[in-house]
């Protein structure tokens, strides 16, 4: 089960009601912080990650269970030659930069680890890190700078390290 946007919205609506300044929840599948930023109500900051290993197709000959458990923001979806996917988890608007005017976070051909940030998703006024969650080299990327996006979307494709 994902954090949708009602949930969260929910979530920094009891809080916003609260005098608690930081918040911090974490299952097995994701890690959520909120914190006040500058003790103004109706101002948080958040940090969110989605706790899972990627998966990777078998011509990787990477064994599955050899690959350690990643801080991934993704569903990475396993294609043919070690391509994996990698799609939103929430939805909203896709950034590939961390500011307007900045450098993208990855380009074609960027090498990549499980913890490179590949682009951010702000969700109602919330930025949302989006990590690789898989080691290897960016060979496609499938969507603008600030185009909406669906968790269904491909953002981009990864091929695998066979290693």
């Amino acid at each position: 089960m994902n954090l949708t946007n009602e949930d969260v919205q929910e979530i920094v609506r009891l809080l916003d009601a609260s005098p608690f300044a930081e918040l911090r929840l974490e299952t097995e599948r994701f890690k959520l912080i909120l914190r006040r930023a500058g003790g103004e109500a109706g101002s948080w900051t958040q940090e969110r990650r989605t706790l899972a290993a990627p998966q990777v197709s078998s011509s990787a000959k990477t064994p599955e269970a050899a690959l350690p458990a990643t801080r991934a923001t993704q569903d990475a979806t396993p294609k043919t030659d070690g391509v994996v996917e990698i799609r939103p988890p929430i939805i909203g608007t896709f950034y590939r930069a961390p500011k307007p005017g900045a450098a993208p976070f990855v380009e074609v051909g960027t090498v990549v680890t499980e913890d490179s940030v590949v682009g951010i998703i702000e969700t109602m006024k919330l930025m949302n890190s989006i990590y690789a969650g898989v080691r290897g080299r960016v060979i496609e990327i499938c969507v603008a700078d600030a185009e909406f996006v669906e968790q269904t979307r491909v953002l981009m494709r990864v091929q695998a390290d066979k290693a």
